[in-house]
């Protein structure tokens, strides 16, 4: 066995940013090499995006389904003026072909600028390295974490009223307290025929257990009509929200997908953001440059402060900061939701927000800036 490998790329993780990653690059001529663990697995979640975020290059077999205005209910019902999909997971993962890149199955202990060292003593050298393994399994992060169900959609349609999909429904039918730690429904269609219902603990420190959000979530629906029967197929989400500090293991290396600031700290979101950003940074590495910009760095910074935010929030004042954020234009939801490099924008979306809040809300919000 060659013991040391060499290309001008290695990427460590093929989940969805890794094999983006791979796929455009390998596209765009680069020699790649890419390394999992299981390189081979099934993607089993679901992954959601705006529709405007999608590349076009992205073929349109991997939507699954598409709602052209979802809601949130917050403290009052809230139309969002935004295509939404949910993307067939499958087809996402085929679509991603590495059929140009060189896959190793294997699991890296060291992560360099230029080079990668694995498990059965084989090192791995690239003109760049791109860690792209994710962050699930770390501990001490802030995480999401959420239990939902596959229903059939004729059956759960009412639940809908109407909205097409539910993006967040912090309404206190699911037997929580006000004053514990908040959770929201998550109602979106998946196909024609079957819609995912799931609770979700958008952000916690530690988060919430599945047999907390289970619990809510039966009681969620039962108070709405729709009694489950205990053997719809059963979805399970656990992730930190916010990259790993770095480590003397992994210093240098390029970071891309949810291991990168391409993580939204205040949402969980990641996939479409990797996607997007997958041609510009191969882009960059070809000519040398680097990967983050000022601008990323800032709205990184931004949304930190946002997920500072959302921890130090009392849970009673949760709905409230989301009503004011849908109350906001689309064009600032979408600079905060999707504007990676947009600093202008969020900073316009976070400021905008700030007067519209209950007095509570705008205390706790100035204790986190100033650090307190």
């Amino acid at each position: 066995m060659n013991r040391l490998l060499s290309a001008d790329l290695v990427v460590v993780g093929l989940g969805p940013a890794g094999r983006a990653l791979s796929n455009r690059a390998s596209v765009a001529g680069m020699d790649v090499i890419a390394v999992d663990t299981h390189p081979d697995r099934q993607w089993t979640p679901t992954y959601s995006a705006w529709a405007d975020e999608l590349p076009e290059w992205l073929p349109t077999s991997v939507v699954g389904s598409i709602t052209d205005m979802p809601a949130a209910f917050t403290t009052k019902r809230q139309p969002i003026d935004r295509t939404y999909c949910v993307l067939d997971t499958a087809a996402l993962q085929k679509s991603l072909e590495t059929e140009k890149v060189r896959v190793l199955a294997g699991t890296a202990v060291s992560v360099a600028s230029t080079s990668v060292r694995l498990t059965d003593g084989r090192e791995l050298r690239g003109r760049t390295v791109v860690d792209a393994r994710g962050s699930m399994g770390l501990t001490g992060l802030a995480e999401q974490t959420a239990y939902g169900v596959v229903v059939d959609r004729e059956q759960a349609e009412p639940l809908l009223e109407g909205a097409g999909a539910w993006f967040m429904d912090w309404r206190y039918d699911n037997g929580a307290a006000t004053s514990a730690v908040p959770s929201f429904l998550y109602a979106v269609p998946l196909d024609g025929h079957k819609l995912l219902l799931e609770e979700t603990c958008l952000v916690g420190r530690p988060p919430l257990h599945y047999r907390e959000l289970q619990r809510r979530l039966n009681t969620r629906l039962a108070n709405r009509g729709l009694t489950l029967s205990g053997t719809e197929p059963v979805e399970r989400v656990r992730f930190p929200v916010q990259p790993p500090p770095r480590t003397r293991s992994d210093q240098g290396s390029v970071r891309f997908g949810a291991r990168s600031s391409m993580m939204h700290p205040a949402t969980g979101y990641s996939v479409a953001a990797s996607l997007a950003a997958a041609d510009s940074v191969v882009d960059a590495l070809r000519q040398g440059k680097h990967v983050g910009t000022f601008s990323t760095w800032t709205v990184q910074r931004l949304r930190n402060l946002g997920l500072r935010t959302a921890l130090g929030l009392d849970p009673e004042l949760v709905p409230h900061f989301f009503a004011s954020f849908f109350d906001l234009p689309v064009a600032l939801q979408r600079s905060y939701l999707s504007g990676r490099s947009d600093a202008t924008g969020t900073a316009l979306a976070m400021t905008r927000m700030f007067p519209a809040l209950p007095s509570a809300a705008r205390l706790a919000i100035a204790r986190t800036v100033l650090g307190r």
